[in-house]
This record gives structure tokens, sequence and C-alpha cells, in this order.
């Protein structure tokens, strides 16, 4: 009998433990397949944190270093080159002698007009006394009047041909100072084109012999941006700017000009920038490339989410786990009355770019710009889906973006990249 009673006693406590135990491990199977899919996407996705800091929007543009006023110093007459007196680098001074030119063929030329104007002088003097005699000669009768009339213009001819000596004589001697080259202005020579003994033709077109800078300590950068940015820039804008020469250095400049002209090339409409820049120690050099980076906003302190976050897409096998099909929305039903349906709970349709509309400060028929339509990231969900959040961006440097407004925070981990994804651009 007491056996018979542990038998029942034993299948009663079986009925009861073997449900719990199946409990138990089906309980212990689910958790660990949760773990072991949230491990698994863990290792998935790549993810990044919001954070909340300073951000900078800034314009970068590449550009040129030159000096603010060059001068070229030509030739107006030809010859060859006898003597040079500067180099490269060179400081000199307004009225300085640069070169001299072989005077040779000049001198023979002045001298030349000087032989043709004592001749025409010669003439000019014949021709006025036989004009006296004859004058005379008429008073008293004994040649014509028409005489005297010839005789008059053979003295205006003369005249005329001695004026024209002149004038040559006068133009070959500045020609020969023209053989001396002076320096215009007060500068530094940056270039020079010419060698003793070389010959400069000057028939058709002046040519260069120097390049003078007029100042070395007061540079400009000649730079382009697009014109989606030139209307964020003004004139004495601070800007910063690095050089390949030294290349963990830090200039600065402030923008003097937008100039009003624009270059269009294959339809792209850029503009001139040009910026001041001081060359204190002379580190500078004419024609280095610098990488200009222009701040047209800041903030202190906002909440900033990795560009990079911004650019993932998720896959299209799990792009229809995003909410979209899985919430079951529904379809916008007709239009009535000439208004676009809306989804019951959805926000209203985003308005156009530029649309008339009245708002706080504007009047009726004001040109209104809209709000910028929300952008979609992405978190990691408890069961490793993907959840889309939509949010409102701010500027933009080059690794965060502002949040305007959005369902994250700081510590919020974001979704940058699937490691399972062979297109996705790292």
């Amino acid at each position: 009998m007491a056996m018979l009673n542990s038998i029942v006693k034993f299948l009663f406590r079986a009925r009861i433990l073997v449900p719990l135990l199946l409990i138990a491990a089906v309980a212990g199977g689910a958790a660990y397949m949760q773990q072991k899919a949230q491990k698994v996407n863990a290792e998935r996705y790549r993810t990044a944190n919001v954070d909340k800091g300073p951000i900078q929007q800034r314009i970068t543009a590449n550009g040129t270093l030159n000096p603010v006023t060059v001068v070229n110093v030509g030739t107006q007459v030809s010859g060859t080159v006898v003597k040079l007196y500067t180099d490269y680098n060179r400081q000199v001074k307004a009225g300085q002698v640069l070169l001299e030119l072989d005077p040779a063929l000049i001198k023979a030329s002045v001298a030349q007009i000087e032989a043709t104007l004592r001749s025409a002088e010669a003439t000019q003097r014949l021709a006025e006394s036989t004009l006296k005699r004859n004058q005379d000669l008429v008073a008293k009768g004994f040649i014509s009047p028409a005489t005297l009339e010839q005789n008059q213009k053979e003295v205006d001819v003369a005249r005329a041909q001695v004026a024209q000596a002149r004038s040559q004589l006068d133009r070959e001697k500045t020609n020969l100072q023209y053989t001396i080259i002076r320096s215009p202005i007060d500068g530094t020579v940056i270039d020079r084109k010419i060698d003793v003994g070389q010959t400069v033709a000057a028939s058709f077109s002046t040519p260069t012999l120097f390049q003078i800078a007029k100042d070395l300590e007061n540079m400009q950068i000649d730079t382009s941006v697009a014109e989606a940015d030139v209307g964020r820039l003004r004139d004495g804008m601070p800007i910063r700017f690095t050089v390949d020469a030294f290349p963990d250095r830090d200039f600065a400049g402030k923008i003097r000009m937008v100039r009003l002209n624009p270059t269009i090339q294959q339809n792209v409409v850029t503009y001139n920038v040009i910026v001041d820049v001081t060359n204190e120690n002379n580190l500078l050099k004419p024609g280095m490339t610098a990488q200009v980076s222009m701040v047209v906003a800041s903030k202190p302190e906002v909440t900033r989410v990795p560009n990079a976050a911004l650019r993932f897409k998720p896959p299209r096998d799990d792009s229809r786990k995003d909410g979209a099909k899985k919430d079951g929305a529904k379809k916008p039903e007709a239009a009535k009355d000439g208004k676009p349906a809306t989804v019951a709970g959805s926000a209203p349709p985003e308005q156009s770019t530029a649309t008339r509309v009245a708002g706080p400060g504007a009047t009726e028929g004001d040109t209104v710009r809209a709000r910028r339509p929300p952008t979609r990231v992405y978190k990691v969900g408890e069961n490793g889906e993907l959840v889309p959040v939509d949010i409102t961006t701010g500027i933009a440097s080059n690794q965060h973006t502002e949040v305007l407004s959005g369902d994250i925070k700081p510590g919020d981990a974001l979704v940058v990249r699937d490691l399972l994804d062979k297109t996705a651009k790292k």
C-alpha cells in the first residue's frame, strides 16, 4: 500500500514538473534566440552615437596666392640686351635702371635725321631769300606776280620739311632714351624673361622683360565659389587657409570682394572671390595653392548626428521592416474640394521651396521659403530590426549635422553602415 501511495505522489508531481520544465525550456530558447539575433545584428550594423557639441558650416575652395599689384615691364623699341642690372627677387626702386639695349642703330638714325634737318633748313633759307628778292622785282615790274606765288609755295614746302625733320628727330631721341629700361614702381622682381645678348623685337607687340610685384607683404587669394554658396559670403568675412608648403600652419585673411562678373563653364556658374592676406614674414610665395575655408554659420552647442547616418539607406530586404507597411499605414484618400487628402495621424505634406503663403512676420502675397523636409535615420530595435526616425536638420559640417527636431537624443546609436551589404560605400 505504501508503494502504491509513492507511485501516485510521483505521478502527481510529474504532471506539474513536466509542464514547468517545458515552459522553462521554451523561455530559455526564446531568450537565447533573441540574444543571438541581437548579437548577429550588432555584428551586422555599424553604429555611431548622437552627441552634443559645437558645429560650424564651412565653404571650402582652392585658390592661388598672387601679389595685389603686378607690373609687366616691357620695351617700346627693338634691340639687343647689352647690360643687365637686376635679377630675380631683387628689390628695385621707381626709376632704377633694369637693363640697357644696344643703342647703335637708333644713334645712327638720329644722325641721319639731323643731317636731313640741316638740309631742309638750308632749302628753307634759300626759298625765303628768293621770295624776298622777287618781291622787290615784282614791285619794280620786272617779273610777274605769278612767279611770286610760286616762290611763296616753295617757302611753305621748305618750312614743312623742316618741321617734319624736327619731329622725326624728337621721336628718335625719345627712342634712344627708351633703350634704357627703368622700373616704373617700387617692388620686387618676381620674373625675368631675358638675358644679356638676347634680341628683343618690339615691332608687333610689346615684349615683357620683367615682372615686378609692388608689395609682397600684402597679397591676395584668387578663388572661385559656386553660385549656390556665394549668397552667404560678405565683404570683410574672416577666412582661414592652408598651403602645402606649411601643412601644419594655419593662415588668416578676409574677403575683400566678390566680383560680379561670373565664370560659366559647362553650365556651371562660379564667382571670383578676392581674399586679402597679410604676409608679414614673407612665408607665402606668389603662385602657391591655398585651401580656403570660410565659416558661414556657427553654433556653440547643438545636438549632432554623424553625416554617415544621414547617408545610410537600408537594403531592400530590410526596408520592408521600416514601419511603413508593418504599421498598416492607410493609403491617402482621394482628394476632396481640391485639397490633397492625408493619412490619419500623419503630418501634412511639405510645402514647396517657394510658395506664396502668409505667416508670422509676412504679409499676404509674400514669397516665404518653406520648411526643410525631414530626413530619415535608422536605429537598431530590440529584436534587431531597423527602426526609422524622421528628423529635421540644420547646418552641417564635414562630420556632423545639426538636429532641429526628431525623436533622438544624445547617446542614441544610429546605423551608419550595413556590414553585410557589399554595395554600401565605406
